[in-house]
């Protein structure tokens, strides 16, 4: 009896204890909990899947028609086997590279991606944040919900690129890539694989559209259409009310004429492609797919980027990588090929939905203490000792 007493008194102090912890303390404490169960991108990505709305969820993870290509962007990594090298001292790991001139922290970027105040109200601020706190750089994009100035405004020494559409309207293109400049931006990448928006099963299946406390903050609603309900997807009559299907190489040399910023064009899948890029003087090429969201069945990127990397060889074009960077051992194995930095998109958005921009942080120190481990137990001390021989493809491993 006594002892059922002491219980009862003991869940009664319990209780009166929590009524006095303030409900946003209790939040962010059990917030940290859950975040130190969380130990790769994958889990972020489950915790996302189950806070995120359909609307937003969708959006973020379909891809185009059947999702062959988002699919293989993760899987083909796994054909690509590290053959690391040993005896080697590696008591001190420098991650650091410089990307366009500009010094970062690591060779882990942030993607563009549309409308983050989908997933968390702070939005691409939160990302910005995170980023800073990682000196890294980050991409904004034109389908941003916050706008480019006020990230400039706000988080002022982050290092940022701008990611652009090229409109129908070039005089309006125009502009907003001078605001960009003014607004302390560095370059800016060109999407080029969307002259026409790829085909989304689940946004036309579940019609997606924009809330209406959101908007796309780079421009005036009353120069463009709202991403609102239609028969299909509303991003999808968006896109094709605006966007420029014209799109081609004398665009590059217009943009060259209209800004002092670095041009990367964000897209390119073939070496005959990056031929003609270094033709036309851009500073860069991102290897990218759109995330497996636009002609499904075009290849992986990371079974691309060897190609592109010997098509630019002696030239100062760099070359950067997105698409199916899940883990440390992913970004090793793209520098390996010839990437100077990967970008990650998606493990970006499921950390914001997660827990904004602290669940964003943790992304980025996850992968960047994945990388870490990588380059150590591969006997790589800096990212300048991550050589192609340190990476194989699987149909080469025989004849080692």
């Amino acid at each position: 009896m006594f002892s059922l007493k002491l219980v009862s008194l003991s869940v009664e102090f319990s209780t009166r204890v929590l009524k006095l912890i303030p409900d946003s303390f209790s939040d962010r404490f059990f917030q940290k909990v859950a975040m130190k169960s969380r130990v790769c991108v994958d889990d972020f990505e489950e915790s996302a899947f189950q806070s995120l709305d359909r609307n937003a969820l969708n959006y973020y993870k379909s891809g185009a028609d059947e999702e062959v290509t988002l699919k293989e962007n993760r899987t083909a990594f796994h054909e690509y086997k590290i053959l690391p090298r040993l005896l080697r001292d590696v008591s001190n790991i420098d991650l650091s590279t410089s990307i366009l001139g500009q010094k970062v922290s690591m060779p882990i970027c942030v993607a563009p991606t549309a409308m983050q105040r989908l997933a968390h109200n702070d939005g691409e601020l939160a990302t910005a944040r995170a980023c800073l706190e990682h000196d890294t750089l980050m991409g904004l994009s034109t389908l941003s919900t916050t706008s480019i100035e006020t990230v400039a405004r706000e988080v002022p020494d982050l290092k940022r690129w701008l990611q652009l559409y090229v409109y129908k309207d070039l005089k309006m293109t125009e502009t907003f890539v001078r605001r960009a400049e003014q607004a302390g931006f560095t370059a800016v990448a060109v999407t080029v694989d969307t002259p026409i928006l790829g085909k989304r099963r689940a946004d036309e299946r579940f019609k997606f559209k924009l809330p209406d406390n959101l908007r796309l903050a780079n421009f005036d609603q009353k120069d463009l259409p709202e991403v609102a309900s239609s028969e299909k997807s509303g991003l999808s009559s968006y896109v094709d009310q605006i966007q420029n299907r014209s799109l081609n190489w004398e665009h590059i040399k217009w943009l060259r004429s209209v800004t002092k910023m670095k041009i990367v064009l964000k897209g390119i899948l073939t070496a005959e492609d990056a031929k003609l890029s270094v033709e036309h003087g851009v500073d860069a090429i991102w290897v990218s797919n759109h995330g497996g969201r636009q002609l499904d069945t075009v290849p992986s990127t990371i079974s691309v980027l060897p190609s592109i990397v010997r098509a630019v060889q002696g030239s100062p074009v760099e070359v950067y990588l997105d698409g199916g960077v899940r883990t440390g051992t992913d970004v090793l194995k793209a520098l390996a090929l010839g990437a100077k930095a990967v970008f990650v998109g998606r493990p970006v958005l499921w950390g914001l939905a997660t827990a904004g921009e602290e669940g964003v942080s943790e992304v980025l120190s996850i992968l960047r203490e994945e990388l870490k481990l990588a380059m150590a137990l591969s006997g790589c001390r800096n990212v300048s000792e991550i050589q192609p021989s340190l990476v194989k493809h699987v149909s080469q491993i025989a004849h080692i």
